[in-house]
């Protein structure tokens, strides 16, 4: 086993607990090393009295041993986050915690989450020491149908029922109730649904059916943080989900009946556009460090393909290993240029990759692009072979991760294809649709969930994934970079302020309160640079040590930029 540190590089013997203890501290200097040194969130104690609701009754669950530890997850939205704890305390895996955290953001975050909406996942699974990708994207319809304001095909149940078919492990009624409880019987509006309602603003309130779920019966307006929220006809169609599983949607009646609701309320879909949508089973990207295996969603998840390009830049020949602390930052940037630019190379019209995955990072194909990098002085980017192309992104996604005792882990990246998809609901339905991938930034360029694990000893590391649109990808390395920089735990690297240029516009993009010395030596080198208030959003869990190997090195952070939630699970 080789893992590495600064100048150093230790060969050891595999089965070894002191050596393997006391060589994963030693990588904690160098960047998946520290990437995996995870602190969790051990705050917001009081959210759990006030976000269960009455509805979270409705799934009994089997009794499970209580003690010990039980895994880990970080979400966008806390009531999602108690469901996903739910789960796990009763001795589901970290499938199934994300199956019904995924049911209750389709209840309390539509505006990203929403059962119309898509996304991907990347998961490890403990059983069979298999990592795996799994694209259910909401695309146009094959059948041609269309309307005014088009709608994509929903694939987010077609998405996590297959994930649950693969790899979960509690009854999948038992994973759907919760969420159904939710919407028969009220919820608090939090503050990170309320966040994206302020966003969009009234116009939301145009359409009737839109009006009758987002605005306030009485009063009028949108729905306020705290207020009670209830959704009939979505609980209805949760009810149908959870005996029916995919059938729901995807099977008749209920592709006729779905499809008919859909037209009704404005939209345009067909049954067979239901019936012949199939989730996509995809190999990760994968870039080694030493015996790890750092795994990205391969495109049409485009993020994921640029966040593993800059990792495998920077870790090429030691560049980040051998570069000091002040020239780290320009590091960062000068391989996201590159990763930014190349992306215009090999990303079709249709987000997929005219490059085979595996091909995307191997060093025959990075080694030209960094053949330029000089660590003193900045690179125009309009100067570089092939130039980044301007590409405008949906900011809007929701993304989370979850993690079990076992050593299974799994992160997921969700979006509508715009904020509240394209704002129609399938009438009587209840059911927010997704809008259709294009232009103006619709679509999952900037998706990219992670996961790092050691595949000889099937120890799970580190799951992730970020929201932010253009933002995401260099969000996600942003918060390695900070806990490799610092030799700090995760809370610290997500608090850490964050650097993003993708090259076109070639501005240095860095967050207000980021060090004035690293900003001046940038612009030394010859960097323009602008404050931003924020970049991006990332909900990360993981464990120093590795897991089952150790529990107690295991962390969970939901990012401060936010307003989501990270649980350890230890009793």
């Amino acid at each position: 086993m080789i893992f590495k540190r600064p100048n150093n590089i230790f060969i050891t013997a595999k089965g070894s607990d002191h050596h393997r203890c006391s060589q994963f501290k030693a990588i904690g200097a160098l960047l998946l090393a520290s990437l995996l040194t995870l602190t969790g969130c051990e705050s917001i104690n009081q959210l759990g009295t006030d976000l269960v609701e009455l509805g979270r009754g409705v799934a009994q669950f089997d009794s499970f041993d209580p003690e010990g530890f039980k895994g880990g997850l970080a979400t966008d939205e806390p009531h999602a986050a108690l469901a996903g704890r739910d789960v796990l305390e009763v001795g589901g895996n970290a499938v199934d915690a994300a199956t019904a955290i995924y049911f209750n953001l389709a209840v309390t975050m539509p505006s990203t989450a929403g059962l119309g909406g898509g996304g991907v996942c990347i998961v490890h699974d403990a059983q069979t020491n298999e990592t795996k990708v799994l694209e259910f994207l909401a695309k146009a319809q094959q059948s041609g149908t269309a309307s005014k304001r088009g709608n994509a095909v929903p694939a987010n149940l077609a998405g996590f029922r297959a994930l649950h078919a693969r790899y979960g492990r509690l009854p999948w009624a038992q994973l759907v109730a919760p969420a159904e409880g939710l919407a028969r019987f009220g919820v608090k509006v939090s503050r990170a649904f309320s966040h994206d309602l302020e966003k969009i603003g009234d116009a939301l309130l145009v359409e009737p059916n839109a009006r009758k779920i987002f605005g306030r019966p009485v009063v009028g307006g949108l729905l306020q943080e705290g207020d009670k929220w209830i959704q009939p006809n979505l609980a209805n169609v949760l009810g149908s989900i959870r005996e029916n599983g995919a059938a729901a949607l995807y099977r008749q009646p209920g592709a006729d009946n779905f499809a008919a609701a859909v037209n009704a309320g404005g939209g345009a879909l067909t049954a067979n556009d239901l019936i012949n949508f199939k989730p996509v089973w995809r190999n990760p990207i994968e870039v080694p460090l030493g015996d790890i295996s750092v795994h990205f969603a391969p495109p049409p998840a485009a993020g994921g393909a640029v966040a593993a390009e800059m990792l495998a830049m920077m870790l090429d020949n030691r560049r980040f290993n051998e570069s000091p602390p002040d020239v780290r930052p320009h590091l960062i940037i000068e391989t996201a240029i590159r990763a930014y630019g190349d992306r215009s190379r090999w990303m079709r019209p249709d987000g997929e990759s005219s490059v085979e995955s595996f091909d995307l990072v191997s060093a025959s194909r990075l080694a030209p692009l960094m053949s330029s990098y000089n660590p003193d002085s900045h690179v125009p980017a309009s100067s570089l072979n092939p130039a980044p192309v301007e590409l405008r992104e949906d900011p809007s996604a929701t993304t989370f991760a979850v993690m079990d005792a076992d050593g299974a882990g799994i992160a997921c990246a969700l979006t509508m294809n715009g904020l509240f998809g394209n704002g129609l609901i399938a009438k009587d339905a209840g059911v927010l649709m997704a809008a259709v991938p294009g232009s103006g930034g619709r679509g999952p360029v900037s998706l990219g969930p992670m996961l790092a694990v050691d595949h000889f000893t099937n120890d799970f590391f580190f799951a992730g994934a970020a929201a932010g649109g253009v933002t995401a990808p260099t969000s996600l390395i942003s918060v390695a970079m900070s806990t490799a920089v610092n030799v700090e735990g995760l809370e610290s690297a997500m608090q850490a302020k964050r650097l993003h240029n993708s090259g076109n516009p070639d501005i240095v993009y860095y967050e207000q309160g980021y060090d004035e010395a690293a900003i001046e030596a940038l612009i030394k080198k010859g960097h323009r640079v602008a404050a931003t208030p924020s970049l991006g959003r990332v909900n990360a869990v993981g464990c120093l040590q590795g897991l089952p190997f150790d529990p107690n090195s295991c962390e969970a952070v939901a990012d401060p930029r936010g307003y989501g939630l990270g649980l350890k699970i230890d009793q």
